[in-house]
Parts: C-alpha cells; structure tokens; sequence
C-alpha cells in the first residue's frame, strides 16, 4: 500500500510540471520601454537651450527623453541616463542632433557610452572644456586626474546604442528647402548657396560636403533655381584655411552675381547663435539674402528624433 501511495504521488509530479513550466512561459514579461539620450551642443545663448528641451519635450510626449548639454561631456550625459534609468526605461537611443555625425565629438561620445572601443585623440581634449549648459566642474579643469575620470566610458545599468546625428536626412532637405523658399522671388534666376559650420580635418570635411551634396541633390529635384551649391567655413581651423573659405565663398556669391543671378545664402546651422553673424563679416560688400532662421525652431525635427530613434538598424557600429 505504501508504495502504492508513492507510485501516485511520483505520477503526479510528472503530470504537474508541464503544467507549472507552461505557467511560467506564460506569465507575462515586462515590455521593453525605450529612452531617448537627447545629445546636443550647449550653448551660451540661453534661447540656444530653450530650443533644445522644446524639442526634448515634444519627443517626451511620445517616449521618456532626457536632455545632455555638451560636447562629449561625461558628467552630463551621465547624469540624463541616471534620470531615464529612474523613470523605468529598459534601453537608451542616444540621439545627437548635431548636423554631421563626422566630427569628433560624435567619435568621443560615442566612445564615452560605450559605442566606440577606440578612445579619439580629441576627447581629452573636450575635457578640459566649458561647453555652455555643462554642469561638469572637473570637466573644465586641466588637473589630470579630473581630465581621466571625465574620459572613462559611462557605466549604465541598461544597454545604450547610438543613432547617426542629422547628416542627410530627408527631412533636412525639406526644412532648407523652406528656408530658400521664404527669401526666395524668382527661382530661375536664384542661386542658392547652402553654408555649413565644418570641421578641421580634411577628411571629415569631405564627408560632410558630400552629405550636403546629398542634401542639394535633394532640394533640386523639388525646386527650380538656377544653381544649388555649398561650402564649409571651417571656423575653428587655423587662419590660413578660414581665410581660403572666406574666398571660396566670396568667389561663388561673386561669380553667382556677374551671371545676373541673386544669391540665397541658406546656413545649414540647428540656431542662429553667432556664427550667422560671422557669416555676414565674411558677406561684408556682396549683394545677398539669408534666411531668419537656421532648421530649428521646426517640428520636423521632432519627428525626426522620434523616428531616429525608433528605427534599431540606424544604430550606430562599433568602430
């Protein structure tokens, strides 16, 4: 009888445990839920600002989205993932919304979030900097234990990947070519010139005129002006290779004018903040016309934030 009784009991563990493991697969797990690590370059101007965490706020409507004022700055990065981790995200899209994602600030952040494996030259460098809207003290010192904390990747408790900044974009194409439009009066007899910051190195100044080129591509099958070109200013290199864009750009407004055309200089910046004003110093004595606004204000960008961030195969790679 006893081993009766243990033959029944035995029998019926078999037949309970598919049930409990079919219990378990189906109890229902929690759902990813995505943040946006909202990237962009502080400024000193507060309106600069402003504009960012507008459009922060208008993506937050539509997933959790944290701001991180700087170039390659640690401290804030650090701090906007700890407030997405403290709202129940799962994973990060870190999103830049700089013009080009070929600079080496997009390499130094990328590395910083653990994107990258190859630490840039430059991001020692970024350290050391007061980048407007930072609130990283040590990040603004030359003491070098400072400079080394402020260049170790960010610890994170969830995973982060990194989508590309705006580069060419449709929607770029778009918001320029609405730029042109509000100035424009006669297509046919309209040269567009689209004015980019740029970077120093050659190499990278060349992929971000071939993304304008895109860009330009882009606005001439839309529109009708007699000529779409651009250029790089090139504001933080050495003299000798601001003052040759200086005369590129000259040269092009120049020759656009002796063709019996008017010339629509369309800075391709995110906010006016100072380099339009630049801009016009190297214009002194030429006849042209510029927009009132960079892209931003605009809620295209917003979309764009949004679908940057959900599109998982724009992630960026590990270089």
């Amino acid at each position: 009888m006893k081993k009766l009784l243990i033959a029944i009991i035995f029998l019926s563990s078999l037949c309970l445990a598919p049930g409990a493991n079919v219990a378990a697969a189906q109890s229902p797990q929690k759902p990813a839920r995505e943040g946006v690590l909202l990237l962009a370059h502080g400024g000193s101007a507060q309106a600069w600002n402003e504009e960012v965490r507008h459009v922060a706020d208008q993506v937050d409507l539509v997933m959790p989205t944290e701001v991180a004022f700087g170039m390659a700055t640690r401290s804030t990065m650090q701090a906007a993932i700890n407030r997405l981790v403290a709202r129940g995200v799962t994973e990060i899209v870190a999103v830049p919304l700089f013009v080009s994602s070929h600079s080496s600030v997009i390499d130094s952040t990328a590395y910083l979030l653990g994107v990258r494996t190859q630490e840039p030259e430059d991001l020692k460098m970024f350290a050391t900097m007061d980048h407007g809207g930072s609130t990283d003290h040590a990040a603004m010192t030359h003491d070098p234990a400072a400079v080394a904390d402020a260049t170790k990747p960010l610890p994170s408790p969830v995973p982060i990947r990194m989508a590309p900044a705006l580069d060419h974009h449709r929607i770029v194409a778009d918001i320029l070519e609405d730029r042109a439009a509000s100035i424009s009066k006669d297509p046919a007899h309209e040269v567009v010139i689209l004015v980019a910051h740029g970077p120093v190195p050659d190499d990278e100044n060349k992929l971000w005129l071939n993304d304008m080129s895109i860009l330009a591509d882009a606005m001439r099958k839309q529109t009708h002006y007699a000529g779409i070109e651009c250029l790089t200013l090139r504001d933080d290199a050495d003299k000798p290779m601001r003052d040759a864009a200086t005369q590129q750009l000259r040269q092009q407004v120049e020759q656009a004018t002796k063709a019996g055309n008017s010339v629509l200089i369309v800075p391709l910046l995110l906010s006016y903040g100072g380099i339009e004003d630049g801009l016009r110093k190297r214009l002194a004595g030429l006849a042209y016309t510029m927009p009132t606004q960079a892209l931003l204000p605009d809620k295209r960008i917003v979309s764009w934030v949004i679908d940057t961030a959900r599109e998982p195969n724009q992630a960026a790679t590990q270089k």
